[in-house]
């Protein structure tokens, strides 16, 4: 028998539909927010979710609402997966309605979701007691295949998850264990941002792409016939330049190799062959466009912080500053300019030590 715990799923994307109609589906009392009615209509209409891949069958929602006070009202755990680049506005949405004792869990936090989250809350003046967490990486492989329906490629096998502050990962490990217990204990904020993988796969995949994109609408293997092995070499250096901003505080990340063994047990002699490798990519489509979340949400949400945290502790990241230039022009957008910097993460002028003490003490 599940605990009656009440669930609120922010977000009605791919990975929205695969959480809400999974936890629906498994027992829990789940709601679904979107900011758009008409993004959850049939969802509402028919009831729930159909799921179909590695997951089948149809999960039972309690509700489906755009009112963020309805979809708090009797959450305990709230879920956040949305683009990283909206993380700051549910922040704002959800502050005037949060209380005491809610958990607030960010899938995945990128680079500094969990320190943008709370820094948003303490401009709010929020006074609840809530905690804010961060998954180091999203723990389904999904697409939606219709309005009500999404199909579950692959659930991860485990996925690292993080506090602010860290003395509390223990007690949100123990409140989700019952609908996750893939999700283990990272030492915090800092290791679970900094092994954001997808800053390493997702920009650069898709920039070096970019004419095959436009020429077959993304009708293509992105992760296997899309990493070559002089892509794979592209995404060895940007990989480097995380790593190394990564020690810079104080953390250890796990290289793309060593995450790709840990996620998904694919392995391989360097990275182009473990990706070749890993099953839980197989039929996983490029983007049928450049304008993208794998561009308009990991630059500015996951290369921008890396650079912006590297560039105030002096470790050079040029092949990441070359991506985030190259989706500058290609979008027309300054992500320089609208990306997480130390300023917006509440960070800017802090030492290393600084930092550690924050994410382990939350001051």
């Amino acid at each position: 028998m599940r605990p009656a715990v009440e669930i609120t799923v922010i977000g009605a994307g791919h990975g929205g539909q695969a959480m809400a109609g999974h936890l629906a589906y498994k027992g829990f009392s789940v709601t679904l927010y979107n900011r758009s009615p008409e993004r959850v209509e049939t969802i509402r209409v028919r009831g729930g979710i159909f799921l179909d891949g590695e997951v089948r069958g149809f999960g039972p929602l309690r509700l489906v609402t755009s009112d963020m006070a309805e979809a708090l009202h009797r959450a305990k755990l709230i879920m956040v997966v949305t683009p990283a680049t909206a993380h700051r506005s549910v922040a704002e949405a959800a502050a005037p309605h949060v209380k005491d004792g809610q958990i607030f869990m960010l899938h995945p936090g990128r680079t500094g979701g969990a320190l943008e989250f709370r820094q948003v809350f303490k401009e709010r003046n929020v006074t609840a007691d809530v905690t804010v967490a961060e998954a180091q990486t999203f723990i389904y492989a999904a697409r939606r295949t219709g309005p009500a329906q999404v199909r579950i490629f692959r659930i991860k096998n485990t996925v690292p998850l993080a506090a602010l502050p860290a003395s509390r990962t223990d007690d949100v490990i123990k409140a989700v264990r019952h609908a996750y217990p893939q999700f283990i204990p990272a030492e915090n904020v800092l290791k679970t941002s900094m092994d954001n993988i997808g800053a390493v796969f997702h920009p650069t995949i898709t920039l070096f792409n970019a004419g095959w994109i436009e020429a077959t609408h993304g009708e293509f293997d992105y992760y296997s016939q899309g990493v070559t092995p002089s892509v794979a070499l592209a995404l060895e250096a940007v990989d480097r330049e995380r790593v190394a901003v990564a020690h810079a505080l104080g953390v250890r990340a796990l290289t793309a190799l060593e995450w790709l063994e840990t996620a998904y047990s694919a392995i391989g002699a360097d990275l182009y062959e473990a990706m070749q490798n890993n099953e839980g990519y197989k039929g996983i489509k490029a983007p049928p466009t450049l304008r993208h979340r794998y561009l308009f949400e990991d630059i500015p949400a996951s290369l921008v912080p890396i650079v912006s945290i590297g560039q105030m502790l002096g470790v050079p990241t040029p092949t990441m500053r070359a991506m985030i230039h190259l989706g500058s022009a290609l979008h027309g957008t300054d992500y320089w300019e609208t990306g997480r910097t130390v300023e917006k993460l509440g960070i800017a002028g802090m030492s290393p030590a600084d930092i550690r003490k924050l994410v382990y003490e939350g001051s």
